[in-house]
C-alpha cells in the first residue's frame, strides 16, 4: 500500500466518489461520506460563491453532527474539486473558502499551482491532481501535489485514452504516493481490480449519476441506465478538451453523434455560463454504465459496492 496522508489514512471502503459538474451538491456528497466513501462536488457548482459558503457549513455541519451520533462508524471525510484554469475567475475566492473550512481533501483539476497546494497544506489538507498521462502526473507532483487521480480510458466527463494498465504501471514506476484509478468502475468487483493493479482507491462518478441524491434530471438518470458502452461518445466539441458523454444527449441537441466537428482547444471554457449551459444538455459519462440497471439511493449503490467488493475478494483469495 502507498503511504497514505492525513485523510486518505482511514477510509472505511476504497472509493472516492468523483465530482460531477453540476449534479453534485451537499445532498450527494453527505450521502456518499455516510455510507463510507469519500464524497465530492465541485466548487463551481455553487453559484454564486456565496452559495458555497452555505454549502461547505452544511456539509461540515452535518458530518461533524453524524460522527458525534455514530463515533463507532464515522463518516468519509468529503473532498472539493477546484478547477485550475485560467478561465475560473473564482479560483482565489472559492479557495479562501475551503481554507475557512478546512476542507480535508482537494481535488484538482486543468493545471497545477503551487499556491493552490500551498493554501490546502496550510490547514492540513490533502491534494488529489487529476492526470490523463504519466508527463502531467510528474508535473503534479513537482508542484506539490500529495497524490493523482489516473483518469484511464472510458471515464466519464474529460477523460484520457491510456489503458488504466499502462498508466498506474508507470505512474508506480516513480511514484509510492496515494494514487486513484478512474475509467469505467462500477462494480466491487472493478475497485478490487483498481486495487490489485496498483490502485489505492477506486474513482467513481457515472454510476452516481443514477442516484436519487444526484442532481441530474430524471431523462438523464433514465439514459445511464438504459445505455452502455456503445452509447458513449469521446469527443472535444463541447469544451474544448476530450471528454466521454451519452451519446442519446447529443442527438436531442440536434447534432449526429457519429459525425462530430473537432472544437478549437484555445477556446476552452470551464467556468461560466455557457460551459454550465453544455454540460446541462450535453451530458457527460463514462463507460462503466452497462452494469447500472436502476435508479437507487447512493448509500443503497455503496452498500451493493461493499457487497460484491467483498465476495469477489474472498473468491479470488479463496
Amino acid at each position: 500500500m502507498s503511504r497514505l496522508p492525513g485523510a486518505l489514512a482511514h477510509l472505511p471502503f476504497p472509493v472516492i466518489g468523483s465530482p460531477m459538474f453540476i449534479l453534485s451538491t451537499p445532498k450527494l456528497v453527505i450521502a456518499q461520506c455516510i455510507a463510507g466513501v469519500v464524497g465530492s462536488m465541485p466548487a463551481l457548482n455553487a453559484r454564486p460563491v456565496s452559495q458555497l459558503d452555505e454549502w461547505l457549513a452544511e456539509i461540515t455541519e452535518t458530518l461533524a453532527a453524524y460522527n458525534r451520533a455514530h463515533p463507532e462508524q464515522p463518516a468519509a471525510p468529503f473532498a472539493i474539486n477546484q478547477i485550475v484554469h485560467k478561465s475560473n475567475d473564482r479560483l482565489e475566492q472559492d479557495m479562501a473558502l475551503c481554507v475557512k473550512y478546512k476542507v480535508p481533501i482537494y481535488i484538482t483539476s486543468l493545471g497545477a499551482r503551487e499556491d493552490i497546494n500551498q493554501a490546502a497544506h496550510s490547514h492540513g489538507g490533502v491534494v488529489l491532481h487529476d492526470i490523463i498521462n504519466n508527463a502531467f502526473a510528474h508535473k503534479a507532483i513537482e508542484k506539490g501535489a500529495d497524490g493523482l487521480i489516473a483518469v484511464a480510458a472510458g471515464a466519464g466527463g474529460h477523460a484520457g485514452v491510456k489503458s488504466p494498465f499502462a498508466l498506474i504501471q508507470e505512474i508506480r514506476q516513480w511514484f509510492d504516493g496515494p494514487v486513484a484509478l478512474s475509467g469505467a468502475i462500477s462494480t466491487g468487483g472493478a475497485v478490487l481490480a483498481a486495487q490489485a493493479m496498483g490502485a489505492d482507491f477506486a474513482y467513481i462518478g457515472s454510476a452516481f449519476i443514477a442516484t436519487e441524491e444526484a442532481r441530474a434530471a430524471d431523462d438523464y438518470k433514465q439514459a445511464v441506465v438504459e445505455s452502455n458502452s456503445d452509447d458513449i461518445v469521446y469527443t472535444n466539441l463541447f469544451t474544448g478538451v476530450h471528454g466521454n458523454y451519452l451519446a442519446p444527449s447529443i442527438r436531442k441537441a440536434g447534432l449526429d453523434p457519429e459525425n462530430l466537428p473537432s472544437s478549437d482547444p484555445s477556446k476552452m471554457n470551464f467556468g461560466g455560463d455557457t460551459a454550465a449551459k453544455a454540460w446541462r444538455d450535453i451530458w457527460g459519462c463514462g463507460q462503466g454504465i452497462g452494469t447500472i440497471d436502476k435508479v437507487q439511493k447512493a448509500g443503497d449503490y455503496i452498500a451493493q459496492l461493499r457487497r460484491e467488493y467483498e465476495q469477489v475478494r474472498q473468491r479470488v483469495c479463496a
